[in-house]
């Protein structure tokens, strides 16, 4: 089967299809999880897997399994997947590329009548955005044991919407455990999401560790007061006070190279008016890096600061570290190099800077992934694209790398 190769212009197609649910006038997409736009994507992508023969499966995070038979049914499923919510102004790329490519797998299998010796499962995992009901990779996260059940789906969004009430009017609320399915490996394909393989002019990226990551939401309160009568040695303002922080969670970054990161990307401020002073202002801090003794260094640095700063201008901080995301080794790494370089494709080595949902399956099965380019590194933005091309090298090197682990597969012992 070393000739065996996906069919690009279906595989573009597919993309483009679902990129126009939840189109946005810029190009991109909006397809909150859990919402009714994310059912649509569901659908069609439940439909298209159910043309191609599978059994679908849902469980009770929403979680979606098409599931094709193989010689031994026995035997571990091998598994790819993504997911298909998007950022509020998302590209037509991050995630629903590694959904569609495991689609066009299933077909490029289904249309040359090739019987993997272990079964495959394509899969969609709900909320791995995070953008809608935090925290982010809650649908994989739930599968793996990292969250519960019961806390996950009673989590609200903005408007207080509840995510085990919206899964049930999109009819995604299933009634399978999660966690319960047997699977030996499992492979995620995804845009780079950063400028590494363009720089270096490769074609596949070989993801070797996934990024730690802590997220953080931190409240500073001082006193509003008017901004006109409050001389500035009298005044406890804290959006001063935050400034100084989100500055400070910049200094972090760059004080703990190469890998150091480091972003504030929400922010409220009460009152919010012109001429008074912030009483209260709340944010958000994430700090990432792959190298766990480095990020525990860069936890350390925003709690000392952010203690020192509230003793310093007799203003209240509370910093709540609710999501700490280790960084992760990708023990099924070989097969994807192995597909790569069968196939000549010229690859590399690197990390993911974002969190995947390959993480958390990371916990519990061989994972690996499979990075490709995208244009200037830019995702999470409706500018967000990739080329025919760079989709159809990463489509094939997964197609090999699942069919490698099918071929390895042996049954669990009990």
């Amino acid at each position: 089967m070393k000739d065996l190769r996906i069919n690009k212009e279906r595989l573009w197609h597919s993309l483009m299809e679902m990129a126009k649910i939840g189109a946005t006038e810029k190009g991109g997409c909006k397809r909150l999880a859990a919402t009714a736009l994310d059912g649509q994507a569901r659908d069609l992508f439940v439909k298209w897997c159910k043309d191609e023969g599978c059994t679908v499966t849902v469980d009770k995070m929403g979680n979606i399994f098409a599931r094709r038979e193989g010689k031994n049914n026995d035997l571990p499923a091998v598994v790819t997947g993504s997911h298909l919510d998007t950022q509020p102004t998302g590209g037509k790329f991050d995630g629903v590329f590694g959904v569609l490519a495991g689609l066009e797998v299933l077909r490029t299998l289904n249309e040359n009548n090739i019987k993997t010796n272990a079964p495959f499962e394509f899969t969609v995992w709900t909320n791995e955005e995070g953008s809608r009901f935090q925290p982010a990779m809650q649908g994989s996260g739930v599968y793996v044991g990292r969250f519960n059940l019961a806390e996950e789906l009673a989590k609200t969004d903005v408007d207080g919407l509840v995510l085990r009430d919206e899964l049930e009017k999109i009819g995604y609320l299933g009634d399978e455990e999660p966690g319960t399915r047997n699977i030996g490996a499992f492979f995620e394909t995804h845009i780079e999401q950063g400028p590494i393989l363009e720089d270096e002019d490769k074609i596949i990226g070989v993801v070797r560790l996934g990024q730690g990551i802590r997220w953080y939401d931190i409240s500073v309160t001082g006193r509003e007061s008017h901004a006109g009568s409050t001389p500035m040695h009298l005044r406890f303002d804290a959006m001063l006070a935050a400034s100084k922080i989100v500055t400070e969670i910049n200094n972090i970054a760059l004080s703990n190279p190469p890998n150091g990161l480091g972003t504030v990307g929400f922010m409220e401020v009460y009152p919010n008016s012109r001429n008074t002073i912030p009483g209260s202002v709340k944010f958000s801090a994430d700090l990432r890096n792959p190298d766990p003794a480095v990020l525990a260094k860069m936890d350390e640095e925003l709690q000392t600061y952010c203690h020192n700063l509230a003793e310093k201008h007799s203003i209240d901080i509370d910093v709540d570290h609710f999501w700490y995301f280790a960084p992760v080794k990708f023990n099924a790494s070989d097969n994807v190099k192995i597909a790569a370089e069968k196939l000549g494709y010229s690859h590399m080595d690197i990390y993911a800077g974002a969190g995947h949902d390959a993480c958390y399956m990371a916990d519990i099965v061989p994972s690996g992934m499979v990075f490709t380019p995208c244009k200037d590194g830019i995702s999470h933005a409706e500018i967000e694209d990739t080329t025919e091309e760079q989709c159809e090298a990463g489509c094939n090197v997964l197609m090999h790398a699942m069919l490698e682990a099918s071929d390895n597969m042996k049954a669990k012992s009990s």
